[in-house]
């Protein structure tokens, strides 16, 4: 069977590697680059049972172990390494701590707890991670194509190819939209609900080895009074990956056109600095921003397209598709091959349950 994805990031890769797992063709056409949006921007933090209680917990569940299984089964060519992981609090300028424990941090920093172990949370650097799972998926006879799709072909009501930007037809028995925020422009073609992008901004700092293998989720106060949430994760390259500021910036056309809200990255360089004499003794690698895909319920999508034969939908994974990306992959897989899904129960990620989203109003496509 010959299956043609919309997207190279995270999902389209876990997609593509487990449909050729089993003996499928998958073509993945990816206009930018693999893992060139959140899927390489992400903290690429994974978490065994912080879904709790929803309906992603499942899904969850299953993906953690996964992530885990990837990396012994294929060499662990992107980082993945288990984690402890804290919570705290820190006031801009204040001096508060006596904790020997995290020599790492200012004494501005005050740890309110452990929230995660090694049992429980582990991190994956996410750019490593997309393109190791797309090269694995390679080696069992995937395609990658670079392209931009504009259209479905269709024979007969059912689709049966993507049409790309240069007039060229994909062919296949199958199309998944995978192209995260950007799945919006699917709507154009085929009756989904509305994908949006979220957009964050995060440091990468050059650390070595003084930072141990740590998550923190913390509360800081700035001089000003405004409270940020920042994220702080250590990873196996020696390096540590930082976020703290959000916003809803209108997502560009293009992913590679992506910048940086003003003075964003300049603030949350402040803050890291003074979270942390490790950071800020740090070279900074690199500065990014990217948008991750959200719905209008916060539950992704995945599943068939109501009324097209053929068509697929996987997006909308909003901050755990690093996490999710696996166990997505396998139940996609599934349900395109088999008809149905042995791991996760995907009814409750259908994409009928919302409100298709009326093409007509997006602006500059």
């Amino acid at each position: 069977m010959r299956v043609v994805i919309c997207g190279g990031g995270a999902i389209g890769a876990a997609i593509a590697y487990f449909l050729s797992r089993r003996g499928a063709e998958p073509v993945v056409i990816e206009r930018n680059e693999v893992g060139g949006a959140a899927s390489g921007k992400s903290g690429g933090f994974l978490a065994l049972d912080w879904c709790r209680g929803t309906v992603v917990d499942r899904l969850a569940r299953r993906s953690f172990a996964l992530h885990a299984e990837l990396a012994d089964a294929l060499g662990n060519p992107w980082g993945y390494r288990r984690l402890t992981t804290y919570a705290g609090w820190a006031v801009e300028n204040e001096r508060r701590r006596e904790d020997s424990r995290h020599a790492w941090l200012s004494d501005s920093v005050t740890i309110s707890g452990q929230i995660g172990s090694p049992q429980t949370t582990a991190l994956v650097e996410p750019r490593a991670f997309t393109r190791g799972l797309m090269r694995a998926a390679e080696a069992q006879g995937a395609e990658l194509r670079s392209g931009t799709a504009v259209d479905l072909a269709r024979s007969g009501g059912a689709v049966d190819g993507v049409v790309l930007d240069d007039g060229e037809v994909i062919e296949g028995d199958a199309v998944v939209i995978a192209m995260g925020p950007w799945s919006i422009l699917a709507s154009r073609w085929l009756p989904l609900p509305a994908v949006y992008g979220f957009k964050g901004h995060s440091l990468v700092f050059e650390t070595g080895d003084t930072v141990p293998a740590e998550a923190l989720f913390l509360e800081y106060r700035e001089a000003s009074g405004e409270v940020l949430t920042p994220e702080v994760f250590a990873r196996a390259d020696g390096t540590v990956w930082a976020c703290a500021i959000s916003s809803t910036s209108p997502l560009p056309i293009d992913p590679a056109t992506i910048v940086a809200d003003e003075g964003a990255h300049e603030r949350l360089e402040a803050l890291c600095r003074s979270l942390s004499p490790a950071l800020a003794s740090a070279p900074i690698r690199a500065r990014q921003a990217c948008f991750r895909p959200v719905t209008e319920d916060g539950v992704p999508l995945m599943g068939r397209v109501p009324g097209v034969e053929g068509a697929y939908v996987a997006t909308g994974h909003s901050v755990w598709g690093m996490l999710n990306a696996p166990a997505s992959g396998e139940a996609m897989a599934e349900l395109i091959l088999d008809g149905v899904t042995s791991q996760v129960n995907l009814a409750p990620f259908a994409p009928e349950r919302l409100k298709a989203f009326d093409p007509a109003r997006l602006q500059g496509v």
